[in-house]
């Protein structure tokens, strides 16, 4: 039973895409398992490059079939927008499977997600506005759309019923905004059943049999564990669970089938949105870290935050995930530096913190300590093998290795499809 978790193991954005994308010509499926189209992959294949949100990395892989799990909320519209984008540039998507059990972001959930946020002013998450939060709190209140309900349309608008009794009580009352009319919502929802009818599938049954055949199965997580809202720096965080655990619910396979978990760390740090970030730059170095790494987001187009390696949080990552592996991305970013700080504990309080603080308060005051590391200035892009890099660029490696308890077994050393250096094969 071949099945890998491939998950970010910092706040997200740390490469996921390509990691998969690498991974998916030896797996025969690729599975969302959380999260929506906050989320952002950006592939490159040969000199094409590709952002997806919603899609499973896979799908740029003939020989694989992406899932979109039960775990994933989906926005119909947005689904469409990418599947067209995608087959205008020649990419088949006819193979994608979509759980019928997954939740429709609606478009009451979009409009909650904007007017609340507002809502908050100076006390805003930094959520991405796409409706992913309401839509998992219409879940958990037993009032949300799954896929399956577009296809009773009885059932359908009960349930829109049901969810816009109280949201357009609060729409108009606390918002000053007008009510939604259900049966426009109704019509709207019911337009995308046909065309999402051939995708539609009992996912936990295709992929449980896949497993039971030997396939090779991994699974995709959306954002990074920083941002799981459970385990990361809530309430600054995601509305699910993109560490490993997540990939059982979400999926709905069993943990006694998982065989390993890669994390993804990029070789510095980045993240966005609001929230605590101890090794966060104000100076030319962050200025430089983001104009080099072309740290935008692919999904909301905002500037990333970026700071030095914290290798505080990456022993987190390894341990509420179970980490047997590291990918490391865009070490080639760092080709330059004399010197490169790596946070290895912080100080909280006068006091020297090596494991992160369970408490909120704690870590928004957590202090950076840094070591600083040897820099390189060699192109080191061209790289194939380990021994390729240049010896500081080893041993940063090898420091970063030691410092956040997994192997290292793959090195990104550029954006492109080609340049990684596997250390150890992931299968």
């Amino acid at each position: 039973m071949p099945a890998l978790v491939l998950l970010g193991a910092q706040w997200g954005d740390e490469g996921k895409g390509k990691a998969t994308d690498l991974l998916g010509g030896s797996v025969d499926y690729v599975v969302r398992y959380q999260g929506g189209n906050n989320a952002g992959h950006t592939v490159v294949v040969g000199d094409q490059k590709y952002a997806l949100h919603l899609l499973p990395s896979g799908i740029l892989t003939p020989e694989c079939t992406p899932v979109i799990g039960n775990g994933v909320v989906v926005d119909p519209s947005v689904l469409f927008s990418e599947l067209n984008g995608l087959n205008e540039r020649g990419v088949d998507t006819s193979k994608l499977l979509i759980s019928g059990n997954a939740h429709i972001i609606t478009p009451y959930n979009v409009t909650v997600d904007k007017v609340t946020e507002r809502f908050l002013g100076k006390r805003k998450i930094g959520t991405t506005g796409r409706g992913i939060g309401p839509t998992y709190a219409d879940k958990i209140n037993r009032v949300g759309i799954r896929v399956q309900d577009l296809y009773d349309e009885s059932i359908l608008t009960q349930k829109v019923e049901a969810s816009l009794d109280i949201k357009n009580q609060m729409l108009t009352k606390l918002y000053n905004r007008r009510a939604i009319a259900i049966e426009q919502v109704v019509e709207e929802l019911l337009s995308y059943a046909d065309r999402l009818k051939p995708y539609v599938a009992d996912t936990v049954l295709v992929l449980n049999q896949a497993l039971d055949q030997d396939k090779v199965v991994l699974f995709e997580g959306g954002q990074g564990t920083l941002l799981d809202i459970d385990h990361g720096t809530y309430p600054f965080v995601t509305s699910s669970n993109p560490t490993a655990g997540g990939a059982c619910t979400g999926a709905g396979v069993g943990p006694t089938k998982i065989s390993r978990v890669i994390g993804i760390l990029k070789a510095y740090t980045t993240r966005v949105g609001s929230g605590p970030f101890p090794t966060e730059l104000f100076d030319a170095d962050g200025d430089a870290l983001r104009r080099i790494g072309g740290e935008r987001g692919v999904t909301t187009g905002r500037d990333r935050r970026c700071g030095w390696f914290d290798a505080v949080i990456a022993r987190y990552a390894t341990r509420v995930n179970g980490l047997t592996d590291f990918f490391l991305t865009k070490l080639d970013v760092l080709t330059g530096w004399e010197q490169i700080p790596v946070c290895v504990a912080y100080e909280i309080d006068g006091k020297r913190v090596e494991e992160l603080p369970y408490s909120q308060t704690d870590f928004h005051h957590a202090k950076p300590i840094y070591e600083n590391l040897p820099g390189w200035s060699e192109d080191i892009t061209k790289a194939k093998t380990f021994a390729d890099l240049p010896k500081n660029a080893q041993a940063y490696v090898k420091a970063l290795e030691e410092m956040s308890g997994a192997p290292i077994s793959a090195i990104g050393v550029g954006p492109g499809r080609t340049e990684t250096i596997e250390i150890n094969s992931f299968i």
